[in-house]
C-alpha cells in the first residue's frame, strides 16, 4: 500500500523511505522530491565526535571488538621476531600473484592505487557516492551512470576483500 508523503502540506505519494534516526528501524515516507531534500540534509553522524564516528565505523565494518587477545598478541610478536631474525626466509618467499584485471579496473574506477586498504576504499566510495548520487548530483546528466560504475566497482572490491 502506498502512503501519502509525510512532508507537511505535500499530497504526493510517499514512495521513498528516509530514515528517522541512526538505528535505521523507523522511516519517513516521502515523495521523491522531499526524500532527496531530506537525504541531502540528513547526517548519519550528526552530534558525534570524530572519535565516536571512527569507533562506530570500525564496529560496523569489523564487528564489536577489534582488540587482540593475549594469544593473538603472542602470535604477532612471534611473527615479528621470526621476521626480524629470519629475514632470508621471508626474502625467499615466492611473489604474490598479480591481481585480476577486474580488481585493478575497480581500483581505477574509484581513483585508488591497488595498495589501498579497505578503509580507504570505503572512504573514497562514500565521497564519490555523495557527489554522484542521482538524488544529490546537480547539473550532470551522466551522474546516474557514474554512480552505477562506482557502485559496481565497490561491490567488486567488497567481494575481493571478503566483505558481506
Amino acid at each position: 500500500m502506498i502512503k501519502k508523503c509525510e512532508y507537511p502540506g505535500c499530497t504526493k505519494a510517499g514512495v521513498c523511505r528516509a530514515p528517522k534516526n541512526r538505528e535505521l528501524k523507523e522511516y519517513w515516507c516521502f515523495c521523491q522530491e522531499h526524500a532527496a531534500e531530506y537525504n541531502k540534509n540528513w547526517n548519519f553522524y550528526a552530534n558525534m565526535t570524530p572519535d565516536e564516528i571512527e569507533e562506530d565505523w570500525e564496529r560496523q565494518t569489523f564487528g564489536e571488538s577489534t582488540k587482540r587477545s593475549n594469544e593473538d598478541t603472542k602470535d604477532y610478536i612471534k611473527f615479528l621476531n621470526d621476521f626480524i631474525s629470519g629475514r632470508d626466509t621471508f626474502d625467499k618467499m615466492p611473489p604474490k600473484k598479480s591481481l585480476p584485471s577486474e580488481i585493478i579496473s575497480a581500483f581505477k574506477t574509484l581513483g585508488l592505487p591497488i595498495t589501498a586498504s579497505w578503509r580507504e576504499i570505503g572512504a573514497k566510495y562514500r565521497t564519490l557516492a555523495k557527489k554522484l548520487h542521482p538524488d544529490t548530483a546537480t547539473g550532470s546528466d551522466s551522474s546516474g551512470l557514474e554512480f552505477a560504475k562506482i557502485s559496481a566497482a565497490y561491490q567488486t572490491l567488497k567481494r575481493h576483500f571478503g566483505k558481506k
